[in-house]
């Protein structure tokens, strides 16, 4: 498994827990759209998924780091993720 592959997996289950999707990110993949989308990811959700991404990963992001195209779809926010780690 490719550290993308691992960093969606992970971005995911933050995104099951955060919105509670009762096992819906399950069938997410990297086309699924995520603001807009899913009713669920509004913009006080959107709050508490950065802070648990911070949290699972264990880096910080300042505001200017994130806009409305980080959570366009599962691709775009793993990618994003990955970018912060590095990978």
């Amino acid at each position: 498994m490719s550290s993308l592959d691992t960093t969606r997996r992970d971005v995911l289950q933050v995104l099951e827990e955060v919105l509670g999707l009762g096992g819906r990110a399950a069938s997410f993949d990297d086309s699924t759209p995520l603001l807009g989308a899913v009713p669920e990811l509004d913009s006080m959700a959107v709050v508490g998924v950065i802070a648990a991404l911070e949290e699972h990963f264990g880096f910080h992001l300042a505001d200017d780091d994130i806009d409305g195209s980080t959570f366009e779809t599962v691709g775009t926010l793993s990618t994003f993720v990955a970018n912060k780690l590095g990978h």
